[in-house]
């Protein structure tokens, strides 16, 4: 019996071997301005990467063939970016890391913060999570985000002058108006002027000094520069203009009921509420201007008193969508003058590559 479970064992610990080795099997060796090898472990990475984000059951040969392909052209950029003196600091791949997390919060959080986040609600650690949601470790991730930057930056560089000339035409920006003509409406919206006194730990003294800055307003509404300007450090409130639409998800936002915000839009300009209480804080508002629903024309602004039209909104858009088209563009010709055998040692081949791919 022991011979046999020793046999067993050691029959386990060669399949273990054979497949890690089989992981390791280099498929391509890119050497333009160094020597890097893409192994199938790696192409795997990026394959259960691409599946998570796309959420994507089935992957077939031909498109792990192109991502492989794809891999290749990305060291090629980073290569020559390094060549040309392009880099990318750890500093920045943390930021762009960080990023997401922090506008989801709307502040800029650190990476400990992050984890403390993530540890909170999932009661994962932060590379866990990141597996879990890209099938790449937290090192791998960044190593990834490196080189998207890397080649970003490169090719922006290399076709500044070219991308910057990327344009909407004016024919483009009208068709793109008319198509989407019912999407470009105003709601019906209100501008306040809201103050907030939070209690604190006394509520006598924020309700009294609510009332003495409704008071104050109501003598002297230019008193809205004066409170809003006050100094950050003397303040024990919150003043300011407030732009809202007479929608639910509006009510949301603020916490109201609808009933209240179609209370609110029922009221006239220059309207000044009693000084209110909540859970949080007492507080009044002002209705300062009033706007109607309505389709917007080409030469509308976007939203009231801003200078952004129509027209300029759409051509930003468009002109920034074929920025991008052309970008990609640019980056695959790039790679292509780079990928020749000469910088490239293709591994795997034909049917050998067709086989090992057939995972």
């Amino acid at each position: 019996m022991k011979k046999i479970i020793t046999t067993f064992l050691a029959s386990m610990v060669a399949c273990a071997a054979v497949f890690a080795q089989s992981d390791m099997t280099p498929l391509a060796v890119v050497k333009y301005n160094k020597s890097e090898t893409i192994t199938l472990k790696q192409l795997k990475t990026r394959v259960a990467f691409v599946q998570k984000q796309y959420g994507m059951e089935t992957f077939p040969v031909e498109q792990k063939q192109t991502l492989l392909e794809n891999m290749i052209n990305e060291k090629l950029l980073c290569q020559a970016a390094a060549k040309d003196g392009v880099a990318i600091s750890d500093s920045q791949v943390d930021n762009a890391f960080l990023a997401t997390f922090s506008q989801q919060v709307g502040r800029q959080l650190t990476e400990a913060e992050v984890e403390n986040i993530i540890k909170e609600t999932s009661g994962k650690t932060l590379d866990e999570y990141i597996k879990e949601m890209s099938g790449m470790s937290l090192s791998e991730y960044k190593a990834y985000l490196k080189s998207q930057l890397l080649v970003q930056n490169y090719v922006s560089q290399k076709k500044q002058e070219e991308i910057r000339a990327v344009a909407a035409t004016d024919e483009e920006i009208r068709n793109a108006y008319e198509m989407n003509k019912s999407s470009f409406r105003w709601d019906e919206m209100m501008k306040l002027f809201l103050v907030m006194v939070p209690k604190g730990s006394n509520d006598m003294a924020a309700k009294a000094l609510c009332e003495d800055m409704r008071n104050q307003y109501i003598k002297d509404p230019k008193k809205t520069t004066v409170f809003v300007n006050a100094p950050e450090n003397g303040k024990s409130y919150q003043a300011g203009e407030l732009l809202i639409a007479k929608t639910s998800q509006q009510a949301q936002a603020l916490r109201w009921s609808e009933d209240k915000l179609r209370e609110l839009f029922s009221r006239k300009e220059a309207y000044i509420s009693e000084s209110t209480e909540t859970s949080t804080d007492f507080q009044f508002y002002v209705v300062l201007k009033k706007y109607d629903a309505k389709l917007l024309s080409l030469s509308d602004v976007v939203q009231p008193e801003t200078t952004v039209t129509v027209y300029d909104y759409i051509k930003g858009n468009l002109s920034q969508q074929k920025q991008m088209q052309y970008f990609t563009t640019a980056a695959q010709n790039l790679a292509k003058e780079l990928n020749t055998d000469a910088n490239v040692d293709r591994k795997k081949k034909g049917d050998a590559l067709t086989k090992l791919l057939n995972w």
